[in-house]
């Protein structure tokens, strides 16, 4: 748990830091000896397929020329024609080396720079580019023998969340490191851009690959999960128990997670017993398949109240963080207490793929729930906020979610999301099914005075869909609002489907480009379970509930 008046992020040994720098170094070299080895084919259509114009593979890229240039460092003309894979994967170590030297560089200017705030934006560029170096890392693998629509979705996922992490820290940098790794992380940004489009070229165009959202739950669930998330605390064995009072086996939900195992391949359970737990909590990437479980969402509080004005960065604020991969929480209330005044104040963010958040509650103001990266899903949850509360870049699914805007401060606007969707590429985008969205009891009397949208665009690309859901009165006739002039109208995807309520009327939404009223179950059906976030795949094993399709 990080103070406002410590560094964000502990600066690790030197020491530490060298030996992981090298790991890396060796890492990337096996895997380029281990890609000039092996001939796979990403597709699955023949057993090779080569290139003689390997220009074509940038086709689809967002900047077709500097996915060129991308290209051409990893492969000579005596070298053609190559097989795509090959090549795919020699693009993908490159753009690791140039994390690698990103991450030296970072932690140069981190230990010249006395400024906190800079510190602290600094100290999440490390976290990000860390993550992102394993995600590539997983790419390669995934891509490296026997790929089908599965191994290119997950690679998709991956590849999406590098672009988002590299977004993310350039985004939170102030002016002193932004003039000096402002090239650095665009350059970073550039290259997740064209190894998204590369993937897009070669890969087979199947459905669960280019539309990942639809319906039940995830088929990344599994059984065993599935029947956890169907419990009660009181029915499940715990491995660890936390109990204010003593009678656990911790205090903190914070020791309890510094003492699960790392890189777990079962499920590891945390009972945390009703109580108030005045705590900022981790589950970092080496804590994998954690699941925290409260006595209810309204009797296990997890409590904190980080946020911008006092120093922390938005990425930093949350009371709870999670990142390590299959967590699960369920019947925890989260909140960050910051209030509106101190602006962003974070109750929960998560970049955790394959992650399940049920029946929570989630208690903030703005930016209340930063579904920052890869697979997310929500079910039977509470969410409430004011500006822009529910935000990020995540293949998310809400299902049977209650979101509720509540009164903001005297002049701003409510925004239910606020997606963060980068490129066309990014398999990422928000997805709101059979929810209701309703004003909070302090909000429904002065409604008209705060207008309420159901979203604005972010970022270029920003991709939201409400379907099949309840929206309230406290929706504003137009639906959907601007973030900054004609700002991405032409390139968002916002549409909506078969809601009902007094506010899902369409007859005065906005009249944007990117704006749909879906009258086609096929198109709907992208925006799913099964499409989004590819649940049938994983949702299955968590036990929790959940709707496949429409």
């Amino acid at each position: 748990m990080s103070s406002t008046n410590q560094p964000l992020l502990h600066t690790p040994h030197k020491t530490t830091t060298n030996c992981k720098i090298l790991f890396i170094t060796i890492s990337i070299s096996t895997l380029l000896i281990s890609a000039v080895l092996l001939l796979p084919n990403l597709t699955n259509k023949s057993s090779h397929n080569y290139l003689s114009n390997p220009s074509s593979l940038c086709l689809r890229a967002s900047n077709p020329q500097a996915c060129q240039d991308f290209v051409s460092e990893v492969v000579s003309d005596e070298e053609i024609p190559l097989e795509t894979t090959t090549l795919f994967r020699k693009i993908l170590i490159k753009q690791a080396h140039h994390m690698n030297r990103a991450i030296l560089q970072t932690r140069k200017l981190k230990s010249q720079i006395n400024a906190h705030n800079e510190e602290g934006a600094l100290a999440d560029c490390l976290e990000l580019i860390d993550l992102s170096i394993d995600l590539v890392f997983d790419s390669i693998k995934a891509l490296g023998k026997n790929q089908t629509s599965k191994s290119n979705a997950n690679a998709q996922a991956w590849l999406s969340g590098v672009l988002t992490n590299h977004v993310s820290c350039l985004d939170g940098l102030n002016s002193v490191a932004r003039k000096s790794l402002g090239a650095v992380l665009e350059e970073l940004i550039s290259r997740a851009k064209a190894s998204l489009g590369i993937l897009a070229a070669i890969s087979e165009q199947d459905v669960e690959m280019t539309q990942p959202l639809r319906g039940k739950l995830p088929s990344w669930i599994t059984a065993f999960d599935r029947k956890l998330m169907q419990s009660r605390a009181d029915a499940i064995k715990a491995d660890i128990v936390v109990a204010k009072d003593g009678s656990g086996n911790y205090k903190t939900v914070a020791e309890a997670i510094a003492a699960a195992p790392n890189k777990s391949k079962t499920r590891f359970v945390i009972h945390v017993k009703k109580g108030t737990y005045k705590e900022n909590v981790e589950v970092g990437k080496s804590k994998r398949n954690v699941m925290i479980i409260g006595d209810g969402m309204d009797a296990t509080i997890l409590t904190g109240d980080l946020n911008v004005v006092d120093g922390s960065t938005t990425f930093r604020s949350a009371t709870l963080a999670a990142v390590g991969e299959g967590v699960i929480l369920q019947d925890i209330w989260i909140q960050n207490t910051a209030g509106p005044e101190k602006h962003q104040a974070v109750a929960l963010r998560v970049g955790a793929d394959k992650s399940v958040i049920n029946r929570c509650r989630i208690d903030a103001y703005q930016d209340t729930l930063y579904a920052h990266s890869l697979r997310q899903f929500y079910r039977d949850c509470y969410i409430t906020g004011t500006v822009d509360f529910i935000f990020g870049n995540a293949a998310v699914v809400f299902q049977k979610c209650n979101l509720v805007p509540r009164k903001p401060m005297q002049s701003q606007k409510n925004m239910v999301t606020a997606q963060g969707r980068t490129d066309p590429n990014q398999s990422t985008g928000t997805s709101i099914q059979d929810c209701e969205i309703k004003a909070s009891s302090d909000l429904e009397a002065v409604k008209s005075s705060f207008p309420t949208y159901l979203g604005r665009p972010w970022k270029e690309y920003s991709r939201t869909v409400v379907m099949q859901s309840y929206i309230g009165d406290v929706i504003e006739p137009a639906g959907w609002s601007e973030w900054s002039g004609d700002f991405a109208l032409k390139t968002l995807y916002y549409g909506e489907y078969m809601n009902r309520g007094p506010g899902a009327g369409t007859s005065k939404r906005v009249k944007w480009p990117g704006y749909h009223i879906i009258t086609s179950a096929a198109e709907a059906m992208k925006f799913t379970v099964r499409e989004l976030i590819q649940g049938g795949e994983w949702l299955g094993s968590t036990g929790v509930a959940y709707t496949e399709g429409l």
